[in-house]
């Protein structure tokens, strides 16, 4: 696929980080984009932007929680009837989000939110865009795993809801090479492994786990920071909430790469039709 004009792609988590900037960087180069987030707000604003952008191109948003199978296939059924299509061209399996770190003493719901996003969102987009990506000319599909899709580690802290999705993620991307090269040879599949970028994740993750927290789980998260080697044994309730927001934001912030620089990376090596595609440091 040396280029993306006029192709059809759809970028799972449109909304923020990583997923924006695939449906930014797309659309400039004349591709027709359906985007889907669970988090309309965010959507909204990545549709917006982009409209203004480009013009030209047929962008469509849809909400769709991709852990939920009737919700997949009712945003496939909604792609294929807006963008006027039978077929699709690329699918970015790209929606994510954190949570469910710890497998003992964390909640058993947190863990399989985690997970039947990661994984789960994957599996069932993959299953009801297939067909239409195999009954295209050309066709790619880009999951994207993660660094704890080679390491289920970070830095000593619990992490292994994530990684167990992002390694399942990389197992079946792997394996589709194969599935492929036996019974559709036009199609590619890339599988992305991120190491830490500038995304809103951190944020998101609190949006979609949901809920408002007590002053006992504030308490309970104290605890794990202090765990953790955090100078916080002094720390109120309000002074942990801002620790938590300001954690977040310097996630985002401080990343070595971008977004932007990551989205970039992406598209040239589907471009190129390479298998993995290393991301940042």
């Amino acid at each position: 696929m040396e280029n993306f004009k006029n192709k059809i792609a759809v970028v799972t988590g449109g909304g923020t980080g990583m997923g924006r900037e695939l449906v930014r960087q797309l659309a400039s180069e004349g591709c027709h984009v359906a985007m889907c987030d669970v988090i309309e707000e965010n959507m909204i604003e990545t549709f917006e932007t982009v409209s203004k952008e480009s013009p030209d191109i047929t962008i469509t948003k849809h909400i769709c929680d991709v852990a939920d199978e009737d919700q997949v296939m009712n945003f496939k059924n909604e792609v294929l009837d807006q963008q006027d299509t039978e077929t699709i061209n690329l699918l970015f399996n790209n929606a994510g989000i954190g949570g469910g770190g710890s497998f003992v003493a964390g909640p058993v719901e947190e863990w399989e939110r985690c997970f039947a996003v990661c994984w789960y969102g994957v599996y069932y987009c993959s299953r009801a865009f297939m067909q239409h990506i195999v009954d295209s000319d050309e066709g790619h599909i880009i999951n994207t795993s993660s660094v704890n899709g080679f390491w289920a580690t970070l830095n000593g802290v619990p992490h292994t809801s994530y990684s167990a999705a992002k390694f399942a993620v990389k197992g079946f991307s792997e394996a589709l090479i194969d599935d492929f090269r036996v019974n559709a040879p036009h199609v590619g599949v890339s599988v992305v492994m991120p190491g830490h970028i500038g995304t809103s994740i951190a944020e998101n993750t609190g949006k979609i786990l949901g809920g408002e927290r007590s002053d006992e789980d504030y308490e309970k998260v104290k605890e794990n920071m202090i765990k953790m080697g955090m100078p916080v044994h002094n720390f109120s309730v309000e002074q942990i909430k801002e620790q938590i927001k300001e954690n977040a934001e310097a996630f985002k912030n401080n990343a070595p790469t971008s977004s932007e620089q990551a989205a970039e990376i992406i598209l040239s090596a589907v471009k190129k039709k390479e298998w993995r595609v290393l991301v940042g440091e």
